[in-house]
C-alpha cells in the first residue's frame, strides 16, 4: 500500500471520530458487519480526493517554491474565479468545443489549492519565501479546518450532496466568488454575514464534492 502523507491519516481519524460510526478493527477503514457503508465511503472518498490536490499542490511546490507568497488574497480570488469560470464554460459548452482539451478536474484541484493558498496568505500576509515543510504544514492545516466544516455539515445534512449536480457546485463556487469580491470591495467588513475566509473554506468543500462526484461517473 502507498504511503499516506501524515495529513491524510490524521484525516482518517477527524472523520472517524467526527461521524457517528461504530468500533473499527485494525485499519481506520476496516468495517464491522454493523458500520454504515455510506459514512466509510464518505471516508475513502475525502481522503482520496484531497490527498489528490496535495499531491499536485506539493510537485507545484518543487517547481515554483511559494512564489504565491507575493499575492494578495483578492489577487488569489481573482484565481479562482478564472477557474470556475472555465468549468462553467465547458459545462455549457462541452469539452469538444474547447481548444485546450483538458477537462474540468485539473480545474477543481486547483481551486482546492488556490483556497487554500488564499486562507494561508489571510493569516500570513504577503511576505517572504516559506520552507516546503511548513507551507505543507499551514496547507494541511487550512484543509483540516475546511474539512472539519465539512463534516459537521455533513452530519447535519445526511449527505445531501450526493444528490446533486457537479453543475451545481459549480455555480456555488461562482456564487462563493461573487460574495468573496464584493465583501473585499468592502475591506473586509460585513454587517450579518461570514467573513472572506469562510467562503473560501465553502469552495474547498465544493470542489472536493464534485472531485468526488466526477470519480463517480
Amino acid at each position: 500500500m502507498a504511503h499516506r502523507p501524515p495529513f491524510i491519516a490524521k484525516f482518517s481519524l477527524i472523520l472517524l471520530h467526527t461521524m457517528p460510526l461504530p468500533s473499527f478493527e485494525n485499519s481506520p477503514l476496516s468495517m464491522n458487519q454493523d458500520l454504515d457503508r455510506a459514512n466509510a465511503n464518505t471516508i475513502k472518498d475525502f481522503e482520496t480526493a484531497i490527498a489528490m490536490c496535495r499531491d499536485i499542490f506539493e510537485k507545484k511546490l518543487r517547481d515554483y517554491g511559494t512564489s504565491w507568497r507575493v499575492m494578495r488574497p483578492s489577487s488569489l480570488t481573482d484565481q479562482i474565479y478564472i477557474k470556475a469560470r472555465r468549468i462553467r464554460s465547458i459545462e455549457e459548452k462541452g469539452l469538444e468545443n474547447a481548444r485546450v482539451k483538458e477537462g474540468v478536474v485539473p480545474e477543481f484541484i486547483g481551486i482546492v489549492n488556490y483556497c487554500a493558498i488564499a486562507l494561508i496568505q489571510l493569516s500570513l500576509g504577503c511576505g517572504e519565501s516559506l520552507s516546503h515543510e511548513r507551507a505543507l504544514k499551514l496547507y494541511d492545516k487550512e484543509i483540516e479546518a475546511s474539512t472539519r466544516l465539512m463534516l459537521d455539515k455533513n452530519h447535519d445534512y445526511d449527505e445531501a450532496w450526493r444528490h446533486m449536480r457537479v453543475s451545481s457546485f459549480t455555480d456555488i463556487i461562482l456564487q462563493k466568488l461573487l460574495r468573496t469580491k464584493e465583501i473585499e470591495s468592502h475591506e473586509g467588513k460585513t454587517i450579518i454575514s461570514e467573513g472572506i475566509d469562510a467562503n473560501y473554506r465553502d469552495m474547498i468543500n465544493y470542489a472536493l464534492f464534485a472531485l468526488i462526484k466526477l470519480a463517480d461517473d
